[in-house]
């Protein structure tokens, strides 16, 4: 199998990483990593590594690095190649649009949801790739996994999310090693809210976190995000079940928790009186539930379903709320009984 991952960020690298390691068992397959820009192409040639994102750990000898535009080489696809675009949400729709006659299995690495568009509601993965690329044989692949800890084949679980049973196949051969599990799902649309709103939960622990609130508040926080995120899947079609998963409670816990959480140190950062603009900068990445926090409050209101951690989240976020002002908030609504569906 030729498995080709585009994009040269952490996520995609370390996932390149492990799939060639992958490949030294697997004589037939063939790992290829697309980076958009020629300069970093050639400086993680020159040093097999990639100093930008991922500093410190080498790059296999077999992982091949190009930087061919894609028009040039998306026509030189099969049917049994697996292609997995590995960037931000935002680049997405450009991607599907380029691959909409691709002939490869596809599936993505982003979380979150699609900035509106003009008047449209902000869209997930799947619907976009619905618009934009209807024939494609896609998926996703997703689940709780820092791309340090892949990279450097610390043992991970990842779930393959996809209505065709040929694309979840694929991604099984492609990255099940004795480091890196993948599960097969069918519910795409669980699988990609779980990853979407995990993000924006995890700025809220980050904020509980660095506020000193204590672990009774962080647990407090995931169990009722769950939730939330529950419930917003079930109106968006998903099943229950998934959100029990690694797609769900897998990928919150980790979020929600670990020194590596983007979003999570986001929101310790905003705790700390910092701004939006400086927490971000601090970075140097990008923290998905920043930008996918709006939308997320945007469509569940539009289904009547309402989360109001996440909606304190973008409160503060927007300048509304302080950060002791969204706890106040969430404190002092009114006593509920504790079910998915408890508003």
């Amino acid at each position: 199998m030729k498995i080709h991952v585009l994009g040269g960020g952490a996520w995609g690298t370390a996932l390149a990483i492990n799939a060639s390691h992958n490949a030294s068992a697997h004589s037939t397959h063939h790992v290829t990593l697309w980076v958009r820009n020629a300069e970093q192409a050639a400086d993680m040639q020159m040093h097999r590594e990639n100093r930008r994102y991922l500093a410190g750990i080498a790059l296999p000898e077999s992982l091949h690095i190009h930087a061919t535009p894609l028009p040039q080489w998306v026509d030189t696809l099969s049917s049994n190649d697996l292609l997995i675009i590995a960037t931000p949400m935002s680049a997405l729709r450009e991607f599907l649009t380029a691959l909409r006659d691709c002939k490869a299995s596809i599936a993505w690495l982003c979380k979150g949801f699609e900035r509106p568009l003009q008047e449209s509601k902000g869209l997930l993965a799947h619907e976009i790739q619905a618009l934009v690329a209807p024939n494609l044989r896609s998926g996703v692949l997703s689940g709780p996994s820092f791309a340090q800890e892949v990279a450097t084949r610390q043992p991970t679980a990842l779930v393959a999310a996809s209505t065709h049973a040929d694309v979840r196949e694929a991604l099984v051969t492609a990255f099940h090693n004795p480091s890196l599990r993948v599960y097969a799902n069918e519910d795409i649309v669980g699988v990609e809210v779980g990853g979407a709103v995990k993000n924006v939960l995890a700025i809220a622990t980050g904020l509980c976190d660095g506020l000193q609130l204590g672990l009774n508040a962080r647990a407090a926080l995931i169990t009722r995000g769950l939730a939330e995120m529950t419930r917003l899947g079930i109106a968006l079609g998903a099943h229950a079940e998934t959100f029990m998963g690694l797609s769900g409670l897998g990928d919150l816990v980790l979020t929600a928790t670990g020194d590596l959480s983007r979003n999570r140190r986001v929101g310790m950062a905003l705790a700390q009186g910092k701004t939006l603009e400086e927490a971000t900068q601090m970075l140097g990445h990008v923290a998905e539930g920043v930008y996918s926090a709006r939308t997320v409050v945007q469509r569940a209101q539009g289904l009547g379903v309402q989360m109001p951690i996440a909606q304190c989240v973008v409160d503060l976020l927007d300048g509304r709320l302080h950060a002791a002002q969204a706890v106040q908030q969430l404190m002092a609504r009114y006593p509920a009984a504790e079910t998915f569906a408890a508003m």
